[in-house]
């Protein structure tokens, strides 16, 4: 984790397992998230993974893993174990990511697979090598989706193709997920660096209290009637006219320059 201007840098760093998550590395991800959307000094976060993958997805193998010769047998958990864990990580991170008020953005190269799919999905903007692999493994390892698959991928991408992804387990190439709409952009993989880099730029430089609100207005819409976000609309609206970065905004429009915003 590292403050970079007005951007923090988040890296999943195990790449000797394709940097599949551990509970360690979700937590961490929950807090710098959750702390970044208060911190004012923090504009866009952008999450990478270190080594050639993104994120391998959730580690399941350790986790399971059976005991060494001539260890003890790890205690067998409860019953619920699953149903208890899940809702403080995994199913804390993915809504997290959609709802923070600052902008997320993931560089994604080679494999974003479960849990590294979804955080890709619920990122406001993803920019991935056109070679990059996104797979949701589930049945093909004998148990059900998690992290919000069966929510984002419906939405995104229609019910057929989402059957496809997790009934079929399907992968998709980075350009293929971008012509099915699932992320922003796809690139030779020597350019992703530089076009997230350019995106975190401009969203770092944009108006920080118009964005959050319009990146809220975004999921709230997901379950709101028209009348509710019509409310909603309003609500940021009056909200947003209040910034310093709105009167910046008309000024430069009436001056006819660029503006020059501050977050504020």
């Amino acid at each position: 984790m590292r403050l970079d201007g007005a951007v923090l840098r988040l890296t999943l760093d195990r790449p000797d397992k394709r940097n599949a998550v551990d509970d360690v590395m979700m937590a961490g991800l929950i807090d710098a998230i959750d702390r970044a959307g208060r911190d004012e000094q923090v504009r866009a976060i952008v999450v990478r993974g270190a080594g050639k993958h993104f994120c391998g997805g959730a580690d399941i193998v350790a986790r399971n893993a059976p005991a060494a010769e001539g260890d003890a047998k790890p205690a067998r958990p409860r019953v619920g174990s699953i149903q208890r864990r899940v809702p403080s990580l995994a199913h804390r991170l993915i809504p997290l990511v959609l709802s923070v008020q600052t902008p997320v953005v993931c560089a994604v190269q080679g494999w974003a697979a479960g849990i590294g799919f979804q955080l890709a999905l619920a990122a406001d903007v993803c920019v991935a090598a056109d070679d990059a692999r996104f797979w949701e493994p589930f049945v093909e390892r004998g148990f059900t989706p998690d992290s919000g698959a069966t929510w984002l991928l419906p939405r995104l991408v229609g019910t057929v193709r989402a059957r496809e992804l997790l009934l079929l387990g399907r992968a998709l190439t980075g350009a293929e997920a971008r012509d099915w709409g699932l992320v922003h952009d796809a690139v030779p993989a020597d350019r992703v660096d530089a076009e997230v880099d350019a995106l975190l730029q401009r969203l770092a430089a944009g108006p920080t209290v118009a964005l959050g609100l319009t990146k809220w207005l975004l999921h709230a819409s997901a379950s709101a009637t028209l009348d509710e976000q019509l409310r909603n609309e309003a609500f940021g609206l009056e909200l947003s006219s209040r910034s310093d970065d709105f009167r910046e905004g008309l000024r430069a429009f009436r001056d006819k320059r660029p503006p020059r915003f501050e977050g504020r």
